[in-house]
């Protein structure tokens, strides 16, 4: 089949190369999101599937609103069009571009975490499982009917980073099955059930703020989920404190005022929540560099009875 990949994310870049080194499908284009500004210098940065898509002599398109390049998208005479991690909703005129429609990836198993940051949503509410959805796209947020999925255990030490890799690469193998059975013809549609929606925003910083009169169970799925992004923090003293890894302290004692400091030494920084205790393990203050607890208290002495925020 001849394929139009649409996507920016790095999460796509799996499944892009698996299209590009396949011989039964031919990759006719790539869309893509506008180069954008990185870093404090700002350097006007190409999308990785960019990249990867024009070292492969790929013609890559970057239209600032995809609903505006219609006619461009049917100079690719695509039969399917693959979307992962796109960045835009499609409009009716763009889904109906090419022959056969087009396939969304999505990372969680639909209808549960429809829209932008499915991966954390999963960890941060505690789902034994995840998986990768491929569906039919309609004008909706991620609301199309059902293809296939393909279901992946989180574990207990996953976090939004690791699960985005593994996810990444479960993805070409379900898109491989995807379009075979797109090819064969008429694979059955599965309609979601939209009494067990549950939706996820795009995240923000601010989301990561730790609040400490949340419970220790709670607190520290959230910082597994949120790492690498957006990452949790809090403030000590005046500074922000981000928080890389945490533990939950088992059979905790009747704990003080949430925030307050428990103990600090070599084996963590032990914070009382509003259920139990969560051991900060590895933490970065803000303008320095990560350190595990040990070293960082070192040249941040901590004690008892301070107060984070």
């Amino acid at each position: 089949m001849r394929v139009l990949f649409i996507g920016t994310g790095d999460i796509g870049l799996p499944s892009l190369e698996w299209l590009l080194n396949t011989t039964k499908h031919e990759v006719v284009g790539v869309v893509t999101q506008p180069d954008k500004p990185v870093g404090r210098k700002q350097v006007l940065t190409p999308p990785q599937i960019k990249v990867r898509a024009l070292a492969a002599g790929i013609q890559v398109i970057q239209p600032p609103k995809i609903r505006h390049a219609v006619e461009e998208l049917g100079t690719f005479n695509a039969d399917v069009a693959v979307v992962v991690a796109y960045g835009q909703i499609l409009s009716r005129a763009v889904l109906d571009v090419p022959k056969f429609g087009c396939l969304n990836i999505h990372a969680s198993l639909l209808p549960r975490h429809r829209g932008a940051a499915p991966i954390q949503a999963a960890i941060r509410d505690g789902d034994s499982e995840t998986g990768v959805t491929i569906m039919f796209m309609d004008e909706g947020l991620d609301t199309g009917d059902i293809l296939l999925m393909q279901r992946l255990p989180i574990a207990a030490d996953d976090t939004g980073g690791s699960v985005h890799d593994k996810l990444a690469q479960q993805a070409p193998a379900a898109l491989e099955t995807a379009l075979d059975l797109l090819t064969a013809g008429h694979p059955l549609r599965e309609i979601q059930d939209t009494a067990k929606a549950t939706h996820v925003r795009k995240l923000t910083r601010q989301d990561g703020r730790i609040d400490w009169t949340r419970p220790a169970i709670e607190l520290h799925r959230l910082i597994r989920a949120f790492t690498p992004w957006p990452g949790t923090s809090c403030m000590l003293k005046d500074v922000q404190m981000k928080i890389h890894r945490a533990q939950i302290i088992a059979n905790a004692d009747a704990c003080p005022t949430p925030g307050t400091i428990v103990s600090a030494n070599a084996d963590g920084i032990v914070v009382s929540c509003g259920n139990g205790l969560l051991c900060l393990t590895e933490v970065q203050i803000e303008g320095g560099r990560r350190l595990s607890a040990a070293d960082f208290l070192r040249g941040h002495p901590l004690q008892a009875g301070d107060v984070l925020l």
